[in-house]
């Protein structure tokens, strides 16, 4: 999806608005989100260690069940890749904890000592077996809809619900302000596809730290179309961890938070929208699977995520 400089602009004008963090914490988080795993970040050097063991220890046994692995990352999600090789494109991630089905088990390029690699079912793809176990656990049962965008557990303010007299008006009616430190992960609300993403303003430029009407354009974003046909929308990120067109589980993550564009601080943006093929598309009502009640959190409330694995 191809989306030109005038194309952002109206995206920024329509669909973000003035959001700010009213109240968001700008500290530094305990643990910063690492790049996605397989043995090594695309295009970022080693993975840092994220306190898992030494990769030293013996191959999953060739004669045990299989049918399913889980992903053992800390902290970060597992590379899907299109061939069992590093330098195969990632096509996908899935989220620590996720307990997905095994098609087959190959031998690939060696992480770490380990050259067993898993092609899992969704999203279709090879996963190193560094960052996996075989299991016959199912996948707990998850609810229908749309969760909160935060870590399984986590619990986090509503700095800015519906229809506010801020910046959630109009085209932006529908939104929701997190107040999440700089950095916090921001992870997928639904099972989805990356079809777009803005990650062009970084430390030491003029929008990276919030700034006025000039920044609306310059607001890093994310954007996952869903099987309904829907769009969800995480905006004014410090990073984006994701590529258009990897395939991606719910509580996948997807960015960390922060305060570019035209922002007030540190916060997490997100709101749900119809596939109108503009980057004006208006938000439409979103309800929260794991939040009480109508699904509909109001500003002041805190929420706790049920976006587990």
């Amino acid at each position: 999806m191809r989306i030109s400089p005038a194309y952002v602009l109206l995206l920024g004008v329509v669909a973000l608005g003035c959001d700010g963090n009213l109240g968001g914490s700008d500290a530094t988080p305990d643990v910063d989100a690492a790049p996605a795993m397989d043995g090594a970040a695309p295009d970022a050097g080693p993975v840092p260690d994220a306190g898992l063991d030494d990769g030293d220890g013996p191959p999953p046994d060739a004669d045990a069940p299989c049918p399913r692995i889980r992903v053992t990352t800390i902290g970060t999600s597992l590379n899907v890749r299109d061939a069992p090789r590093l330098s195969g494109a990632v096509v996908g991630a899935l989220p620590e904890g996720a307990i997905v089905d095994v098609v087959t088990i190959v031998s690939g390029d060696e992480v770490d000592g380990v050259d067993t690699w898993y092609e899992v079912a969704t999203p279709p793809g090879y996963a190193s077996g560094r960052w996996a176990e075989c299991t016959t656990d199912e996948r707990p049962p998850r609810p229908d809809g749309f969760l909160l965008p935060l870590a399984c557990g986590m619990s986090a303010r509503v700095s800015q619900g519906n229809n506010s007299g801020f910046s959630h008006t109009g085209a932006s009616a529908y939104a929701f302000d997190f107040a999440l430190a700089r950095g916090t992960p921001l992870h997928a609300m639904a099972d989805g596809v990356v079809t777009y993403v803005y990650d062009r303003t970084g430390p030491g430029d003029a929008c990276y730290d919030g700034g006025g009407p000039e920044c609306i354009a310059q607001a890093n974003l994310v954007w996952l179309r869903h099987a309904d046909g829907t769009i969800t929308s995480y905006a004014h990120l410090d990073a984006v961890l994701v590529s258009v067109g990897a395939s991606v589980l719910s509580g996948t993550p997807v960015g960390r938070s922060g305060s570019s564009g035209y922002s007030t601080g540190p916060h997490a943006h997100v709101a749900r929208q119809s596939d109108c093929g503009s980057g004006g598309c208006p938000s439409i009502p979103l309800a929260f699977a794991d939040v009480p009640g109508d699904g509909v959190p109001e500003t002041g409330d805190i929420v706790t995520s049920g976006n587990c694995p």
